[in-house]
């Protein structure tokens, strides 16, 4: 045993285990005070997932701490050669901190793919209109009591009918949200490299689905009261699977965190280009 208290044999140390079950309660304790905010349901999930995260937790070190093996490696000290040029170090090189992801889609195209994927859910709505109501305007009004309580509290009947109000409302309300949504895309999409639309189209409307469910009453009661969820869920989905693939169609651009501020910036200041050799070309 060392003089930190780890055990040790030969060349292995014993650690304790590493484990995500904090997370997972702190995690369900955070949704049990949003659900004081929001809804019961959202309580009652955070109560749950609390409970597991701790069961878990206390498994790991109870009655037995769970520990690691871990190798040691024996480094050889290299002492740095003296030079008189100032060394750029790549990303990830002698330990160099970087951010991740080294590349990330422009935020243009996650407004583009929220717009496109906001189009996909607007013919979805008119469609749910027309068969459920025989109205292409019932989802439209409903969109716009959010924004008016004028439009809110109409009847069904008037639900039904042309209003220009509500048209402006529903518009400027769908455009700003799916553009909005859009570049959330746009910036999530790079964590998930290798499964893009599993996040657009199916992770991403079930959380943001399962909000609405929360706090719908709040943000438009006559919505909630009208809502058919079946037709609201695949127009999210429908939404997520185009506005993802739109994103992800996009060339990725790498981060300018290797870049000196000045560069960022865009300051042209001495010592941050390209040396120039002797023969006066640029290396």
């Amino acid at each position: 045993m060392n003089s930190n208290g780890q055990e040790t044999t030969g060349n292995v140390i014993h650690v304790p285990g590493s484990t995500g079950w904090p997370l997972v309660a702190a995690f369900g304790l955070t949704m049990v005070f949003a659900g004081l905010l929001t809804h019961v349901m959202v309580s009652t999930l955070g109560a749950v997932t609390l409970c597991m995260g701790l069961v878990g937790w206390f498994r790991q070190v109870l009655p037995h701490e769970v520990h690691e093996s871990v190798a040691l490696e024996k480094e050889e000290l290299v002492l740095p050669v003296p030079s008189r040029k100032v060394r750029h170090l790549q990303i990830g090189e002698l330990n160099h901190r970087a951010r991740l992801p080294l590349e990330i889609y422009p935020y243009s195209a996650g407004v583009r793919g929220g717009l496109v994927g906001g189009a996909a859910m607007a013919m979805l709505a008119v469609l749910y209109g027309l068969i459920g109501h025989k109205s292409i305007w019932y989802p439209v009004n409903l969109l716009a009591a959010a924004g008016s309580a004028r439009i809110s509290a109409m009847s069904y009947d008037q639900l039904l009918g042309f209003d220009g109000t509500g048209l402006v409302l529903a518009f400027i309300i769908h455009a700003a949200g799916s553009a909005l949504v859009g570049l959330l895309y746009g910036i999530a999409l790079p964590m998930f490299p290798r499964r893009p639309l599993l996040l657009g189209g199916i992770l991403a409307p079930v959380f943001w689905s399962g909000i609405l469910y929360a706090g719908l009453g709040i943000i438009n009661p006559a919505l909630q009261a009208r809502i058919d969820w079946g037709w609201f869920m695949a127009s999210q989905f429908a939404f997520g699977v185009v506005a993802g693939f739109v994103v992800a169609r996009h060339e990725p651009i790498s981060t300018m965190q290797h870049l000196p501020f000045a560069v960022r910036a865009g300051i042209e200041a001495p010592g941050i280009g390209h040396e120039k050799n002797e023969g006066g070309s640029n290396i």
